[in-house]
């Protein structure tokens, strides 16, 4: 074992948890997009009115599998078929343990037989890295890591830039670009347009769940790709906003994908030569975990996949990592329903009183509420409680200019009903913890309402009025 791996960092320290609570890494930052274009409320606005530019090219790693042995290898990682995974496909890629907890997710395309690609964060990238490393299948993998998160003024370069162009208007300028109709792409589905005079792959996609394609192809082509993107936007009168980081992050909280959960790689024997593999400078080593939850068992942080919703992804026609403990799962639910994924809805005036805090001198406040996304770690937990029982946990949170609120991402338990007021509960306990992101305060309480994911003003509307003055708990 390597002094320098996960293992030897859990050794020392004899539980992970205090490690990733006070990790010096702090908030997830994501690279090299300007913050803001114009501002971030406007840009909020805009993937509902008119149409955005996403630049995607920095934050995410990317990975290409291929070979003879491709398919069969990420299958046998994958809770998703491969049996009907064609060509110019696209995937919801989620790998778990072999207890049955999501690792992490990636978008996984297939370009050939024998060639995948999949993009996404860290944690499901190394896994594969990993598994591929025994040397089991014949595949050769190339990875391209995410840009660095302060790269200082240094040269940022990566294999594909990648951009989402999506909204209302969004179709006006494919047509413009493609010189004509595009084809009809169906959702997760790739075909080619032309774009500056070359064809260009094309994924029918939105991160907000308006319409969009998301297209990708060599960095160095990237500027004169965004360019003739403008110039056909601008050639078809659409109001075309480029999307900084700062609004970029948020629109998972309209479209309802919680991007952070906890890998759940931490404990157990079976994973053990995966934590030694495992650098200690791994993002699972030094990614910082937040929020008012705290429990010293790390198993606790963990999720399934049919409680952040990728259950329709399941299928058991493959043999998998972790396939006997989601037969057992879901065996199990039948007669003990697992926690599912809610969007909560913060009461406004408890934000208001969480906020006005921090203008009164000398008295304690509480954690500061950061606009437009208000994460302080990697991955989020926030107790949700009804009265003194724990219920639910809230994930991913930040303001939704659209809908004029704050909203969060997490998991409830089966018998919470949608409509349901409960409470939040804000800040770290004892002060805080030692991450950069967290000052000295005190924990507040807000209430928030169950609500659908995705989540909708139409749905919302529907409920009873009296949510917002209601007290939870």
């Amino acid at each position: 074992m390597s002094k320098s791996s996960l293992e030897a960092v859990i050794k020392e320290k004899g539980n992970i948890v205090p490690v990733l609570r006070n990790s010096k890494l702090g908030i997830y930052v994501y690279p090299v997009v300007a913050p803001e274009f114009s501002n971030w409320r406007d840009e909020q606005r805009a993937w509902r009115d008119s149409a955005v530019l996403f630049d995607q090219s920095h934050h995410m790693d990317e990975l290409i599998v291929e070979g003879p042995d491709a398919a069969k290898f990420l299958e046998g990682l994958a809770i998703n078929s491969f049996a009907n995974f064609g060509l110019n496909r696209a995937k919801h890629f989620v790998p778990v343990s072999p207890d049955g907890y999501v690792i992490g997710d990636m978008i996984i395309f297939r370009e050939r037989e024998d060639k995948f690609i999949l993009v996404g964060r860290a944690p499901t990238a190394n896994w594969l890295k990993y598994n591929a490393s025994l040397g089991r299948h014949d595949i050769k993998v190339t990875h391209d890591p995410r840009s660095p998160s302060r790269p200082d003024g240094k040269e940022v370069k990566r294999v594909h830039y990648r951009f989402q162009i999506q909204g209302p208007d969004a179709p006006k300028i494919f047509e413009k670009m493609n010189g004509g109709p595009i084809p009809e792409i169906k959702f997760f589905h790739v075909d080619w347009i032309n774009v500056a005079g070359r064809k260009v792959q094309a994924l029918r996609h939105g991160m907000a769940g308006a319409p969009g394609l998301e297209i990708w192809g060599p960095y160095a082509e990237k500027d004169e790709v965004r360019a003739a993107i403008f110039k056909a936007a601008e050639e078809a009168g659409v109001d075309l906003w480029p999307v900084g980081s700062r609004a970029y992050a948020t629109n998972t909280l309209e479209s309802g994908w919680i991007p952070s959960p906890l890998p759940a790689i931490y404990a157990g024997a079976e994973l053990k030569p995966y934590r030694e593999w495992l650098g200690a400078d791994s993002y699972e080593a030094t990614g910082s975990v937040g929020g008012s939850y705290v429990s010293d068992d790390i198993r606790d942080y963990y999720l399934s996949p049919y409680e952040l919703g990728y259950g329709i992804y399941v299928k058991f026609d493959h043999d998998f990592v972790g396939r006997a403990a989601l037969e057992k799962m879901k065996a199990e639910m039948a007669t003990k329903p697992q926690r599912r994924k809610v969007t909560f809805e913060w009461n406004a005036e408890d934000v208001m009183k969480v906020i006005a805090l921090a203008f009164v001198p000398g008295a304690p406040h509480a954690k500061w509420i950061d606009f437009p996304l208000s994460n302080y770690a990697s991955s989020s937990f926030d107790k949700v409680m009804h009265g003194d029982k724990l219920v639910g946990l809230s994930m991913f949170n930040g303001y939704s200019y659209n809908e004029r609120c704050m909203l969060s991402l997490g998991v409830v338990d089966a018998d919470i009903k949608e409509g349901d007021v409960l409470t939040l509960i804000w800040g770290e306990p004892d002060g805080g913890s030692d991450k950069t992101s967290t000052e000295k305060h005190t924990q507040a309480k807000i209430r928030v309402r169950v609500s659908p994911t995705p989540y909708a003003r139409e749905a919302r509307e529907h409920y009873a009025e009296s949510w917002r003055t209601k007290q939870g708990g």
